[in-house]
């Protein structure tokens, strides 16, 4: 098994598609560079979603988080991008992430990005 960082992200398949649940995932160890002065940035990712087909695997998501530690990215845009990454390998019913990050220049910032889903994937199960 691999330990390094990657982009590849790996399913299951979800074994109660019938029901409604939700998935939460925390991390308190995501790191990235600040990309005007390569400074690194720490922050907690909260990761929610009510899963339809698939679920990520979590060692495969560990070292895709791991994978923009020595990247630089503004708050608003990795977010985002992982928020993008994870919706369209999972396709969930609804994904939230939520990126609290540490102090820079004196300000905490806090990026919320939620992923609604389809009315054809929100009205199942």
């Amino acid at each position: 098994m691999t330990t390094k960082p990657s982009r590849l992200l790996a399913t299951f398949p979800n074994p109660k598609r019938d029901r409604r649940y939700e998935i939460r995932f925390e991390t308190p160890e995501f790191t990235c560079r600040c990309p005007m002065t390569g400074q690194p940035d720490f922050a907690t990712l909260c990761i929610r979603y009510l899963p339809d087909r698939l679920c990520v695997e979590l060692k495969s998501l560990k070292l895709y988080l791991w994978s923009f530690r020595d990247e630089g990215h503004f708050h608003e845009a990795v977010t985002n991008q992982i928020l993008d990454d994870l919706v369209a390998l999972l396709r969930p019913r609804f994904m939230t992430i939520e990126g609290c990050f540490n102090v820079r220049g004196g300000i905490s910032t806090t990026v919320i990005a939620t992923h609604e889903g389809n009315s054809k994937t929100r009205a199942r199960g």
